[in-house]
């Protein structure tokens, strides 16, 4: 899957716009590497994402096309 689609579907970030602005402004990593809205995600990857200051880690658990948003938060776990 897509980095913007799955940020989008796991809830990460809101909108896929927004998860393409981020990636293009090489705000994400995906495993260390920086990463493009077109790169791909699978299971077990490591995700980083900066905000300002802050950096979110996350590993993908699961890849689904479509979710609900109670579901969303199992698509991934939080690292810091």
């Amino acid at each position: 899957m897509r980095l913007d689609k799955f940020l989008k579907v796991s809830r990460i970030i809101k909108r896929r716009t927004v998860a393409k602005d981020f990636a293009e402004s090489e705000r994400v990593m995906i495993n260390g590497r920086t990463a493009k809205p077109s790169s791909e995600v699978k299971k077990g990857d490591i995700i980083i994402i900066q905000v300002g200051e802050r950096k979110t880690t996350v590993e993908v658990l699961d890849i689904k096309e479509n979710v609900k948003a109670a579901e969303a938060k199992n698509l991934y776990r939080t690292i810091e």
